[in-house]
Parts: C-alpha cells; structure tokens; sequence
C-alpha cells in the first residue's frame, strides 16, 4: 500500500472549518470539536495535520490529570517538565507562543490537537485547563472523540461558547472510495470492484484500507486481465474485508464459470 495521504470529503470539511476558526470574529472562540464514529479516519486526519504544520498532538489518556496532560504538552514541545504545575504551565505557555509566532511568519497555521477527547470531555480541570492556554494565547485546541464531546460539553457553557466550528466525520461516497484506491493501492481497481468496496465497507476508512491490502495481495499475484483494473468477476470468491459487526469474512460473490475470465499462468487467457 502506498504511503501518501489522500483528500477526502471530510479532509476538506477539516480543512474549511479550520479556516473559519482562523478567521473567527470573536477572539476567545478558537476550539474547535471533530467526532465521528470510530474508523472514519480521524486520527490519521489529525496526525498529518499536526505534522504538515508542526502543531502538538496529544492522545487523552482516561486517568489524564492537568499535571499528566501538562508534562505530555511539555514533552511534545521538546522540554522536561518542572515539578510544580504553576511553572509546568508558565513555560508550556512561553513555548506554545514562540511557536506560535513562528508559524505566523510562516503563514502556516498551528494549535493542539487532543485526540481521544472522549476520556476528558466530562472533565472539568481538564477542559479549563485547555481552555486557559486557548484563551491566553488564542490559540486553536481541537477536540476529537466518537461523538460524545459536544454532548458532555453542554456541562460546561464557559468552554462550549468558546467552540468556533463543529465538524463531523462522515462514512467516504464512491467517490471517496475512488480517490483512496487510485491513491494508496498498488494495483488498479476496476469500477464494478470499486463499488463493490464502498457497499461492503459502508464508508469506514480502516475497512478500505483493509480491503485496499486484500486487493493488493491477489492482484499483485494475479495482474489484472484488462486496461481498466482488478474486475469483480476476477476477485470472486476472495476474502475483501472482515465484518465490523460479526468479525467474520466476507468474500467476492462468485460469478456464473461463462461469466469468469480464464486464466493461464496467473494470466487471463486471449
């Protein structure tokens, strides 16, 4: 599989409402909450922003602490954490703004990403201790999880009005599913093959990437008989992708034998 990173419908929806939150009216509403159910690509999402603009990504942790959650911010920006949560803070913050100031000459944007907000999105040190350093430097803090954010932030109207954009992951279209094919797999994939991967997969990322490796074993072994890519008919009877659900597999319906191209040495015969 190849390693390249493929735009999606939900990378441009990231993308578009980072750019409202950059351009926002009010100063102090720059978090933002990404959710979506889990294996839609979010993280993966998150991981290459943070990395493209050198911003800070953080994985929440369910016994996450102000302290734990400063020392991790501090290990991410390359420094030790002192021992006291005050001077932890003051220098996550000297940091944070130098960095800051860097990307704005730059033109890049830059915040801090905490995936797995789930786990703290209930918390109210944890949320107000995010808030301080968004508020202090009005700075973008993003918050991910599964979809239950929004809900337990109703319990907090100091940090759910400072929410600039909401955005939700959605299951890819056939489009969607076209674009990470052609983009990441190594073999290509015929159109009937194509739709068949979003029908089985319902859109979910992790399941497409599963089916991209299945496709990639058997075509490699077994180049495709015509111009257009690995067919339907050529997969029939191979494993395409494990059931989210039951965890079983699911193999390509077998087509009629007249319907089957014949093959000779692993190639499709004249």
């Amino acid at each position: 599989m190849r390693n390249v990173f493929v735009e999606t419908s939900n990378v441009r929806r990231f993308a578009q409402a980072l750019g409202q939150v950059e351009s926002r009216g009010a100063a102090e509403a720059c978090l933002m909450v990404v959710d979506g159910q889990p294996g839609l690509g979010k993280t993966t999402v998150m991981r290459h922003w943070a990395t493209q603009t050198g911003s800070i990504y953080l994985r929440a942790k369910k016994e996450w602490t102000p302290c734990w959650l400063m020392r991790e911010l501090l290990g991410e920006l390359g420094m030790a954490a002192p021992h006291s949560f005050e001077r932890q803070f003051a220098q996550a913050l000297q940091l944070l703004a130098d960095r800051q100031a860097d990307a704005q000459l730059t033109g890049q944007p830059f915040g801090i990403v905490v995936d797995e907000a789930d786990h703290v999105a209930r918390s109210a040190r944890i949320m107000e201790t995010l808030r301080d350093i968004s508020d202090t430097l009005e700075l973008p803090v993003i918050l991910v999880g599964m979809g239950r954010v929004r809900d337990a932030l109703v319990r907090f109207p100091q940090v759910a009005s400072r929410i600039g954009q909401y955005v939700r992951f959605e299951p890819a279209d056939e489009k969607d599913v076209r674009r990470l094919l052609d983009g990441l797999c190594e073999v290509k994939v015929a159109d009937d093959l194509a739709a068949y991967v979003h029908k089985v997969t319902r859109g979910f990322t992790r399941e497409i990437k599963e089916a991209i490796a299945h496709i990639e074993r058997y075509g490699l072994r077994n180049p495709p008989a015509e111009a257009c890519g690995l067919t339907l008919a050529e997969m029939a009877g191979q494993v395409i992708v494990n059931d989210r659900k039951t965890g079983q597999p699911i193999r390509v319906p077998t087509a009629p034998a007249s319907a089957r191209p014949q093959r000779e040495n692993g190639r499709a015969a004249a």
